[in-house]
């Protein structure tokens, strides 16, 4: 199975045939490019569904879940993960219906029936921003745990450096340069997702590797009475610890997107009624593994929590061949990042490529626009990835901005224009709770990291 992508606009949905997970479930046949032409293919199961929203929904943000509750406490920050499922639940039942009365087949397409082609490429700007921040935090996280971080003025040495001793060829930049071009290069010249469908079933064991050892080392040392009781609440004792726990809020933003795919996943069901409850499913199943790191991760290191959790496992754990276990852990989630990363490639690709040519031939039939889209956004990614400092700046830049947008503005926007006249009044208080809140946490997010 592979998550699929969409790409936000109407310029993708003239290359969906070629471009998408699956070719659509009325489709037998026809010029889809390959894999799936000829295919009975009757529409995705509910469990396939599941697996590839879960899929989008879980990625690098994980990582930085620890790290906020040690700025919110357990207590707030669990019930935060909570808030941040219904409101995401919320803002794709509203998306999802306006886009049944606009017969909108892509996000974009429904962004465009309310706003026209600027909204159109609004949201793939938007869709563009998100997958860039997204990209790069994959790169940082990447080269910490491979090549070593500072943070917070201490080193931690990373899993090729802890084996070899640091060397020129195992630094930060000749990983990160080894890793795009043996690795990311070669996969994102695949112009299918459905290219990459093996890689990604690995990704998701790789990840379910993270949290059990995670979880299971956890549960070890507590039941041996060697962790302390973890910060329930914050430590607030004057203005900046205030405005510090709104830096929270655009990591919880980007940890639930997958609005952008939820299109492509309704528009390939066996039954379109069942969109509702696949969409619960894996929100439930997510907020699950995302309170479980959160609890186990902080639990582990308490306030040594790095902003990027895996930093912290380069050191004795305390418990039987914590070297193994370290590196495990470290290098099973890195190798789950590298199988993602071409998957998040792919949609960024597409809607680039919408907004810079919307009235060109689709980018799969064009091998020197194709080439040197993909040449210039691998090159931005890896020089971003090299000079922003850790995965907590990238995240408050995407999270307060295009991950805001994509997963309640826009939705909420959408609700406000009812261009279908189906909006009810529960609705709109909805789509305007959903709108200040976004902007006023999220501006009160920037701000406070600004002032830090």
């Amino acid at each position: 199975m592979v998550m699929p992508i969409s790409s936000g606009g109407d310029h993708a949905a003239e290359t969906e045939s070629t471009e998408s997970l699956l070719p659509n479930k009325n489709q037998q046949g026809g010029d889809d490019g390959g894999a799936g032409a000829g295919d009975d293919f009757h529409g995705a199961s509910f469990s396939g569904a599941v697996f590839n929203l879960s899929t989008t929904i879980v990625g690098a943000g994980i990582m930085a879940l620890p790290a906020t509750m040690k700025v919110l406490g357990l207590a707030p920050g669990i019930a935060l993960i909570v808030l941040a499922a219904l409101l995401t639940d919320a803002s794709i039942e509203l998306l999802v219906r306006f886009s049944r009365a606009a017969g909108a087949k892509s996000y974009g397409r429904a962004m465009g029936d309310a706003f026209g082609p600027l909204g159109r490429g609004f949201l793939q700007f938007c869709v563009v921003v998100n997958n860039l921040g997204v990209m790069v935090v994959y790169m940082i996280i990447i080269g910490d745990v491979l090549s070593g971080t500072s943070s917070s003025g201490v080193h931690h040495h990373g899993v090729i450096e802890g084996w070899f001793g640091p060397n020129r060829w195992n630094g930060r930049f000749a990983i990160l340069t080894i890793t795009t071009l043996g690795v990311f290069a070669p996969l994102a010249c695949f112009k299918r997702v459905d290219s990459l469908r093996f890689t990604s079933a690995v990704s998701v064991a790789l990840a379910v590797v993270f949290v059990v050892i995670t979880a299971g080392i956890a549960i070890f040392k507590l039941a041996r009475g060697q962790l302390p009781m973890p910060q329930m609440f914050p430590d607030v004792h004057d203005w900046p610890s205030i405005w510090r726990l709104f830096t929270a809020a655009p990591v919880l933003v980007t940890a639930y997107i997958c609005h952008y795919n939820v299109h492509p996943i309704y528009n390939e069901l066996r039954d379109t009624l069942q969109i509702r409850p696949i969409v619960r499913t894996a929100l439930l199943l997510c907020s699950a593994v995302y309170i479980a790191t959160s609890f186990f991760g902080f639990l582990l290191f308490g306030d040594s929590t790095l902003d990027d959790v895996l930093a912290n496992f380069d050191s004795n754990l305390g418990i039987p061949y914590s070297s193994f276990f370290n590196d495990a852990v470290r290098v099973s989630y890195v190798l789950h990042l590298m199988l993602v990363f071409p998957i998040v490639f792919h949609a960024l690709r597409l809607n680039m490529d919408g907004l810079l040519f919307p009235s060109a031939r689709p980018l799969s039939g064009d091998n020197r626009r194709f080439g040197v889209l993909t040449a210039a956004l691998l090159a931005t990614i890896f020089l971003a990835a090299n000079f922003i400092p850790n995965i907590w700046d990238a995240f408050q830049f995407t999270g307060a901005t295009a991950s805001v947008c994509v997963a309640y503005i826009v939705p909420a926007a959408i609700t406000l224009r009812d261009r279908h006249g189906i909006a009810r009044k529960r609705d709109r208080s909805l789509a305007v709770f959903m709108i200040v809140l976004a902007v006023v946490a999220n501006a009160v997010a920037v701000y406070s990291d600004a002032f830090s």
